[in-house]
C-alpha cells in the first residue's frame, strides 16, 4: 500500500514537472537596425531598445478602421506590462503623420511618452521595416496595413504575432511580454520557418 501510494505521488510529481515547464517562445525573424523620428521630434533607433522587450504595431492617424481599436489595445499593454516594457507605433502614413500629429493622437490615448513611441521617417525605411523586418505587408496608397501586433525581445527578434480578428490579444501579449522579461538573457532559442503575417 505505502508503496504504491510512493508510486502514485513519485509520477504525479513527474508528470507536473512536465506539464508546467512551457517551450519558450519562437524566433520568428530579427528586427534590423533603423533610424526614424518620434513623436517629440527627436531621432530614434532601433538601438534605443536594445534590453527592452517591446511590442510594435503599424497604424496611421486618421484611419478609421481599425486603428483606433488598435491604438485602444496598445494603450491596455501600457498598463499590463512591466514600467520597462516598450511600445511603438509605426506610421504607415508619414506624409500626413508628422511628430506633432502623433504627438496629439498619443495623448489620446494616454501615451506614457517615456515608453510608448509612436514613429515617422522616410517612408522607405518604414516600407522596408513593414515588408522586410516585420513581414506584414507594404506601405501603400490605399494604406492597408497588418492589424497584428508584434512581440519583440530584447535582442531584437520577433517572438509572437497576435491579431485582433478573434478579439482583444492584450491579456496574451501582455503574458508573453512578461515570460520574455524573464527569460535569461542571450537564451538559445530555435528558429521556426517563416511565416506569411499580411493579415
Amino acid at each position: 500500500m505505502k508503496i504504491t501510494l510512493f508510486v502514485v505521488v513519485l509520477l504525479s510529481g513527474i508528470l507536473g514537472t512536465g506539464c508546467s515547464r512551457r517551450q519558450p517562445l519562437p524566433v520568428l525573424g530579427q528586427v534590423p537596425k533603423f533610424e526614424l523620428t518620434d513623436q517629440t521630434g527627436k531621432s530614434f533607433g532601433r538601438s534605443a531598445l536594445d534590453g527592452h522587450v517591446w511590442i510594435a504595431d503599424f497604424i496611421y492617424t486618421h484611419c478609421e478602421g481599425p486603428c483606433p481599436r488598435m491604438t485602444s489595445h496598445m494603450r491596455a499593454m501600457q498598463k499590463r506590462t512591466d514600467p520597462s516594457v516598450r511600445l511603438v507605433s509605426f506610421s504607415v502614413d508619414p506624409a500626413n503623420d508628422t511628430p506633432a500629429v502623433l504627438e496629439a493622437y498619443g495623448k489620446q490615448f494616454g501615451a506614457d511618452d517615456s515608453r510608448w513611441k509612436f514613429l515617422t521617417g522616410d517612408a522607405a525605411v518604414l516600407d522596408k521595416l513593414d515588408r522586410d523586418a516585420f513581414h506584414l505587408g507594404n506601405l501603400g496608397a490605399g494604406l492597408t496595413h497588418s492589424t497584428r501586433f508584434v512581440l519583440v525581445d530584447k535582442t531584437g527578434r520577433i517572438r509572437g504575432y497576435y491579431g485582433i480578428a478573434q478579439g482583444d490579444p492584450s491579456s496574451q501579449v501582455s503574458t508573453d511580454a512578461e515570460r520574455l522579461e524573464k527569460e535569461p538573457a542571450g537564451a538559445a532559442i530555435p528558429d521556426l520557418p517563416s511565416q506569411d503575417n499580411a493579415d
